[in-house]
């Protein structure tokens, strides 16, 4: 078969080393892709939409894997699929779990999904009445659209939410994606993410994470598009996982498809293990980022033949129901690189240093490019988040030995990576 994976960071990187380890695969092609995609994949860089469906079509392109959340909510999926090309991603409407937090909330609601307390607001006046008038002094405060993963903040006071909300509807922090608001309940517990493969009625699972948010150590300083993450989740053990299968993921395939939006694609819910038991933090349309770069090594089945299966219109030919997908036994751990100053302003174009594998190396690191460009001959740092290095290990210690022992071997001007992944 030939694949094109649509992407260009570390998940659709960490996609296409499992996708070109099957036996199925002739040719794998990644548009617009990153440097390190190049070594395993031919990289095509496609300027629009007309140039995409023409590379489709040259190349004979038998599936399209989309990784990023933007195409798929723009309906990207539903294009090429009017054109009879298959793909591996979930419709425009479906695709609004993502693409608007209030309406992953209201189906929540109707499904009878557990969820914190919520209120959407276009109004800063409104919203900062709201909070002024709660009990609580802590909230959490979100744009309703896509954010780049960057429109959450955990407000402790209300000071912090009230300049939140101003600065989200007000200031248009985030463009269109904060024109509206939601106020949710602050929730505690641990947070966990679940994903899930799924066809349209039913679904699998293809592992759990823990990401960790905050740039600094210790859980400190602003979200971002996530530092590091450990496969399997600690947090999730195997009553607590079923649990949020059976009262959230399954819930959800059967409540797409209650609502004429069948779900086919990957899942990601992101959950907090409450006293009361797991509830929906957020879902993402797509494999997580940097989720997919420490589940995805841990997976000894052919994705290809997985995603296939997920992609058969036809339920009596799939044997997508009977799969049992088969993972390593121990632990990954995924430490991110980034540029000094990510979330916020950064100082990109330094020479990475440290990437050519050596013989002798024996910590079975993987790294995948999140951030990079190719200047001559060397790969410079080009976005904020800009490397994620993956170790497999017999446990969570020995994983999390194994990356940093990696990690130390890169270096550019301005590096910068939390001490504390998986500690």
């Amino acid at each position: 078969m030939n694949v094109l994976i649509i992407g260009s960071g570390g998940r659709e990187h960490a996609l296409a080393h499992s996708i070109s380890k099957s036996p199925l695969l002739d040719t794998l092609v990644v548009s617009p892709g990153n440097p390190g995609i190049a070594e395993i994949a031919k990289c095509v860089d496609c300027p629009d939409e007309p140039a995409l469906f023409s590379l489709i079509e040259s190349a004979h392109i038998d599936l399209v894997v989309i990784g990023p959340e933007a195409p798929l909510v723009d309906g990207l999926a539903d294009r090429l699929r009017a054109k009879d090309i298959m793909v591996f991603g979930p419709s425009q409407q479906a695709a609004m779990l993502e693409g608007s937090k209030a309406f992953a909330r209201d189906f929540c609601d109707r499904h009878n999904i557990p969820q914190p307390e919520w209120h959407r607001f276009d109004n800063s006046a409104d919203a900062c009445a709201y909070i002024r008038g709660h009990a609580a002094d802590g909230h959490v405060i979100k744009a309703d659209g896509l954010a780049a993963g960057k429109g959450v903040v955990v407000a402790d006071t209300k000071d912090e939410a009230i300049a939140a909300i101003t600065s989200m509807l007000d200031d248009q922090q985030f463009g269109h994606a904060s024109t509206s608001i939601l106020i949710e309940e602050r929730i505690t517990g641990v947070e966990a993410s679940l994903f899930a493969i799924a066809d349209g009625d039913d679904a699998m699972m293809i592992g759990t994470a823990q990401d960790y948010k905050r740039v600094g150590d210790g859980d400190t300083g602003p979200n971002t598009g996530g530092m590091g993450a450990v496969s399997p989740a600690p947090a999730l053990d195997d009553r607590l996982c079923e649990t949020a299968w059976q009262d959230i993921v399954e819930k959800v395939i059967k409540g797409m498809k209650a609502d004429h939006m069948p779900y086919q694609g990957f899942l990601y819910t992101g959950l907090m293990m409450t006293a009361n038991g797991p509830k929906v933090i957020e879902f993402n349309c797509r494999f997580g980022d940097p989720e997919a770069e420490v589940i995805l090594p841990r997976l000894q089945s052919d994705l290809l033949t997985t995603l296939l299966a997920a992609c058969s219109s036809d339920p009596s030919s799939s044997n997508f129901k009977d799969m049992d997908l088969k993972f390593h036994d121990g632990a990954a751990v995924t430490v991110i690189m980034v540029n000094r100053g990510y979330p916020g302003a950064i100082k990109a174009g330094g020479v990475i240093n440290g990437l050519k594998r050596d013989d002798a190396d024996t910590d079975a690191a993987l790294v995948f490019h999140a951030g990079t460009g190719k200047k001559g001959d060397d790969i410079i740092a080009t976005g904020g988040r800009v490397l994620a290095v993956t170790a497999l290990g017999s446990d969570q210690a020995d994983a999390r030995t194994k990356a940093y022992q990696h990690v130390k071997k890169i270096s550019w001007p301005g590096v910068y990576y939390r001490k504390d992944i998986a500690k």
